[in-house]
């Protein structure tokens, strides 16, 4: 009997845990429509090689096609692409025009300094400098007869073509769904396009409803950090690049003003949970029928009140007004939060976390192209690419992204090698490459499932550009790679181990000060704090929990590093958790004195015992 993962060592729990959730068939519909059908398009054309092109390209993008806004996925699918394109057209100049055996990796080392970097700025940062590595490796090695600058134009095609589909085809919503009281599909007429936008919103709803259910129970912490999540998706969901000038459309503006609603009730919710006092179960009912509004795309119609028997329950009550004027009036703008200029994410990127990050990236690309032309394999490209997503942090601790990576690929290689005997060429493989797309939204839920899938993808593409297959090649450089990552993530470091955590801690040290500081700053004059302080005080807060969710991120990769690395991180779990605390009150001293104009005592006592704890365990 295999046990628990939850009685495993963390290095080892983490290797065997899988995300639940849905299938997001939207996007397997989507999967095999992108990378198949242009392999066959490259193949049709008798222009194999740009095909392939195109095809790795809407496979590197489908990574990033997760559920959530349209307008987003612009973003998030489109920048990393183009830092692909610059990848491939650095590589094919300098696999023309660089000789020797020593010069090209050091040039890598050089591209996986910068690139490692500025990856510690966010998601979408780290996915692009992974494809600009990505891209740059296969543009030297991979023998393709097109000019550089073909290359650079197909790899972002393949994933303008995603972004198409993305953009144009339906995908299943439950905003969609018959209404429960009706049977009706109200939100049937309504633009699709905004499909991701509403369920995000509508989902901070019910995280609202469900916390308010959960006050002064256990469960209130995991709820208060689930409504965080919520309000993270919906805020990320409705920022994405405008594909209208000026307002939008009428749904957007009614959209935005839902959000914007949103925002006191989870502040008021966040209050109460602070308190601890249970509630009456009618008190999440009201967030409930707003979120079924959205859901069915009619009026909210009248909300329950809760009693006004308490700070909490009268802000929880003044925002259900809000809320019920917002739905019906839909003309308010939300505020975002802090957004970052160019200086903001220079300074993420020569910080602790983005120095180390660098320099174990260039080592990891470097030495692995330096082994991989010292070996004189055919497909030496491989070893560096395989290099830079075991290096990645985002996809879980280094143990675990090993372990993961090197059973996914053996067991890729072996059923590919098995296909490969049996399949028709080239019309099987292209089959092959199309339902591997369809399946990579569902198997990145595992890194060794994903590993699996994009390793019988990537053998196929290789067999069709007229290569032979290459199975046991493809194994050995992956255990080859593996080797080298491990080796670098034990290595003494020159630079500050643990960089990505602190980075990130002091992040949430900074926006929850920042947060502190406007609240205490309204309860100066003893009068009740005016629309624009609140507005820029719920921007501040948004700032204050988003980061505090990446830090804890941060933190819990780190604490399933093997105990030689996760040792860098000690302590950090005893400051995030009390910023939490920190910020938890700060948000039920602002219902205060928007109630009082002034900061209750036992509030201020409080404030001061956790700014003492946090110098202590800082």
């Amino acid at each position: 009997m295999i046990p628990r993962a939850a009685s495993l060592p963390p290095w080892l729990g983490h290797a065997l845990r899988t995300q639940r959730g849905p299938v997001p068939w939207h996007s397997v519909v989507r999967g095999a429509l992108a990378a198949g059908p242009l392999l066959c398009a490259g193949v049709v054309a008798g222009r194999v090689s740009l095909g392939v092109v195109a095809a790795l390209g809407a496979m590197l993008a489908g990574f990033n096609d997760r559920p959530g806004g349209r307008r987003v996925a612009v973003r998030r699918l489109g920048l990393p692409a183009l830092a692909g394109a610059g990848g491939m057209l650095f590589g094919a100049y300098i696999a023309d025009h660089v000789g020797g055996a020593y010069l090209l990796p050091l040039l890598f080392a050089v591209l996986g300094l910068a690139a490692g970097a500025f990856s510690a700025v966010g998601p979408v940062a780290s996915a692009g400098g992974t494809q600009l590595l990505v891209a740059a490796a296969i543009g030297a090695g991979m023998p393709l007869p097109e000019p550089g600058w073909q290359l650079a134009l197909f790899f972002p095609a393949g994933a303008a073509w995603l972004i198409l589909l993305r953009l144009l085809l339906p995908s299943p919503s439950p905003s969609l769904s018959p209404s429960p009281r009706t049977g009706a599909t109200s939100g049937a007429a309504r633009p699709y396009r905004l499909d991701g936008e509403r369920a995000a919103v509508r989902a901070a709803y019910e995280a609202v409803a469900a916390l308010l259910d959960a006050v002064g129970t256990p469960r209130a912490t995991a709820r208060r950090a689930a409504l965080t999540a919520a309000l993270d998706h919906a805020q990320d969901a409705l920022s994405g690049p405008r594909l209208r000038r000026h307002a939008g459309s009428a749904a957007e503006r009614r959209l935005h003003a839902q959000y914007l609603a949103v925002l006191p009730l989870g502040e008021a919710a966040t209050a109460l949970a602070w308190a601890g006092v249970p509630l009456p179960e009618r008190a999440g009912e009201g967030p409930r029928r707003l979120a079924a509004a959205i859901r069915d795309g009619v009026p909210c119609g009248p909300l329950p009140a809760p009693a006004r028997s308490g700070a909490g329950l009268r802000a929880l009550d003044d925002a259900l007004l809000h809320a019920a004027e917002a739905f019906d009036s839909g003309t308010a703008r939300p505020p975002h939060g802090r957004r970052r200029g160019p200086l903001d994410v220079l300074r993420t990127a020569a910080g602790p976390g983005g120095r180390e990050y660098g320099v174990r990236v260039a080592l990891c690309f470097g030495a692995s192209a330096a082994v991989a032309q010292a070996l004189h394999h055919p497909h030496w490209y491989w070893l560096p690419v395989t290099a830079v997503f075991l290096v990645k942090p985002d996809l879980g601790p280094l143990v675990s992204r090993v372990l993961c990576r090197a059973l996914g690929t053996v067991i890729g290689a072996v059923f590919f090698a098995g296909l490969a005997a049996l399949l028709p060429k080239p019309a099987g493989l292209v089959a092959v490459v199309a339902v591997c797309g369809a399946l990579i939204p569902v198997a990145t839920r595992h890194f060794a499932a994903q590993t699996a899938v994009v390793t019988v993808l990537v053998l196929a593409l290789v067999m069709v550009g007229g290569e032979p297959q290459a199975s046991r090649g493809r194994i050995g450089e992956t255990l080859l790679a593996c080797g080298i990552v491990l080796l670098v993530g034990h290595l003494p470091w020159p630079v500050q181990r643990g960089g990505r955590v602190q980075d990130r801690l002091s992040a949430a040290r900074d926006c929850a000060h920042a947060y502190l500081r406007h609240v205490l700053s309204g309860a100066h004059d003893g009068a009740p704090a005016g629309a624009e302080h609140r507005a820029a005080r719920w921007a501040l807060r948004r700032d204050a929990y988003r980061t505090l969710a990446e830090a804890r991120t941060a933190i819990d990769l780190a604490a399933a590093e093997l105990p030689t690395l996760a040792k860098h991180s000690a302590g950090s779990e005893q400051v995030a958790a009390a910023l939490e605390r920190l910020v938890d009150t700060t948000t039920a001293c602002a219902v205060h004195v928007d109630d009082t104009g002034r900061l209750p005592r036992r509030h201020a006592e409080r404030i001061d015992a956790l700014l003492a704890e946090l110098t202590t365990v800082a």
